[in-house]
Formats: C-alpha cells, structure tokens, sequence
C-alpha cells in the first residue's frame, strides 16, 4: 500500500498547458518509434513557445525535424510518411500560418481514408496554437476551427487544462484518424494538475467542470476559464451556472450538451472564432431541435465580430470578455 500511495504521488505533477503537452510528446516519442515530431523551429528552439523544448536533443534530428517555412509542403510530407507507416505529430507555429497547407489538409489529409475504402490509415496530429489575447501581430490571433470542423474526415479538438492538454495529445497520436489539435496560446502557462498515470475518458466527450442548475455555458479551449469565472461572479448575485468543457469541436458531444440544457433550461456558447457561421452556430441548431420543450429561452452565442482580426490594441474590444458573456446570460435569463 505504501508503494502505490508514493508511486501515486510521483505520478501527480503541477504543471503549465505547455509543459503538460511537451511531457505528453516526449511519452508518444518514448513508447512508439513511429512517432515524429516535424514543423518550423521544434527542435534546436524548441518551437515559439518552447512546447516543443528538448526534444531533439533527447530523440535526435530524425525524430525531431526542423523543417524549412513551408506548411503545405510540411503537411504533405507528413501524409508521406503516414503512407509509409509513421505517426507524424506536425506543428504550425500559428493559427494564421495553416492557410498555405489548407489544401492539403483538406482535400488530401481529410478525405484519403475514404477514397481508398477504409484501406489507407492517415494517423497525422498537426498542433496549431490558436486564439488572442497575447498582443500579437496580424494571423497570429485567429480561430480558424470551424474551417476544419466542417470537412468531414477530420477530428478536432482543443484543451482547456494541462491533464487534458497531456492525455488528449495522447489520444490524437494513438487515432488512426487525422486530428487537428488546436492549443490555446493564451492559456499555455495556465498550471493545474496532471495525473499520469490516470485513465483518461474518451477523446470527445464534453465534461462538466462546473455544475448548476440556472444555465449552461458551453465552451472549449481558452473560453472555458472565462466562462468559469463568469460562473464565479453570477455566484454572488445568486445565480447558479453550469459550465461544459466541449473539449471537442468535432465530432460534437450533443448529448451531453442535451443532458446540461435539460438540466438548467438555458444555454448560452461562448468561443473566440466570429459567431457568424461559428461552431455555435451548428450547436445552437442541434440543441433547439433537441431540446425544443426543454429550453426557457433561446440559445444564444457570444464570440468574435464578423471581421477581420483587429490590432492588438484593440483585440480586447473584439474578444468576448467577461461583460459581454455575462450580457448574454442576463438576457437568457430575462426569458
């Protein structure tokens, strides 16, 4: 008993988004010598934000590749080397950089299970650090992940904390199914605990973080703290919301999406990405043709303009922040 209490001490750590994604590629690196990790800057830097950091000189360049500044030809190679038999774990260093590889990814990466009749397997991760709030440069901001969600022979999810950041990367490598996994560059040194030696829950299944029985805020990746603090102030005005972690934008949990609503009877979506023709979008349909004499009000979403991603000087203006989500809820609310 003793040695199961200290082993699983051991296996519990504090540690950052980042980290916590760096720990779970030198795991997939460890176990499977199909593993490789390929993009701009990973090995010798350790990519932009380090995630990426010492790995190369653990595993070697042949493991950890840097590559020359041309996603589409990044991405085609990695399909090559899933043909081949590999695991390519690929990194764009920004949201805004995967545009040039849009083509492949979609038109190759996407649809070659389908075209071959379920024969050929592309089990490819590309990682794609998204969303604002670091006061970056123009397309180094966006949220571009209801593009990939809406071709279908891609999964695509995004973390919200550093456990779910360590086993989800690890469950996209292990899918013989292409995953774009998008990381929340904002949150990449938000700290929690990560237990690795847990058994993880399914790749796409929502969870709720934060129970309730007024409304439901549903969310993924970095607006799931947002809306928890939302949580926190409606709290002291005697208001009980419930938050949802998506964690997956496709394939979406609408069950347990329906299972929260039937609770609380109000939803509102918040995500970075534009509202117009975002993910909340298809949520809001589905869940009203689920929940119909469930709901007290209609669902309503909070997220970026219809625009292109401003200056950082002014990307506050245009993210949802905790005003403009607590704006939603009164009004829901107010039904």
């Amino acid at each position: 008993m003793a040695v199961e209490s200290v082993k699983t001490l051991e296996s519990v750590k504090t540690l950052a988004i980042a980290k916590a994604i760096n720990e779970s590629l030198r795991k997939a690196l460890e176990t499977d010598p199909k593993v490789v990790v390929m993009g701009e800057d990973v090995g010798k830097l350790g990519g932009v934000f380090r995630v990426t950091d010492g790995l190369q000189k653990d595993f070697g360049e042949e493991r950890v590749i840097d590559t020359p500044l041309a996603e589409s030809g990044i991405v085609g190679t990695a399909i090559g080397m899933a043909l081949r038999g590999y695991r390519p774990v690929v990194e764009i260093q920004f949201d805004g950089f995967v545009f040039p590889a849009y083509d492949q990814i979609v038109t190759q990466l996407a649809k070659m299970h389908a075209r071959s009749l379920g024969k050929i397997k592309l089990p490819v991760v590309i990682r794609i650090p998204y969303g604002g709030g670091i006061g970056a440069v123009e397309h180094h901001s966006e949220s571009p992940e209801s593009l990939f969600a809406h071709v279908a022979g891609l999964k695509v999810v995004t973390p919200a904390n550093a456990s779910d950041a360590y086993w989800m990367m690890q469950q996209a490598i292990e899918s013989d199914d292409p995953v774009i996994f998008f990381e929340p560059k904002r949150r990449y040194w938000d700290k929690s605990q990560v237990d690795t030696e847990a058994i993880p829950g399914p790749l796409h299944k929502a969870q709720v973080v934060r129970q309730g029985t007024d409304l439901t805020l549903a969310a993924y990746g970095p607006m799931v703290k947002l809306c928890q603090e939302v949580a926190d102030v409606a709290a002291e005005e005697g208001r009980s919301l419930e938050v949802l972690d998506l964690r997956s934008v496709s394939p979406l949990d609408f069950d347990a999406i329906q299972a929260s609503v039937e609770r609380t009877g109000r939803l509102v979506v918040v995500h970075e990405a534009p509202v117009f023709f975002g993910s909340g979008a298809e949520i809001a349909a589905r869940i009203t043709e689920r929940c119909f004499y469930h709901l007290e009000a209609p669902v309503l979403r909070v997220g970026g303009y219809h625009a292109p991603y401003p200056p950082a000087r002014l990307e506050e203006e245009y993210l949802p922040s905790l005003d403009r989500v607590l704006d939603a809820v009164d009004r829901a609310l107010a039904y």
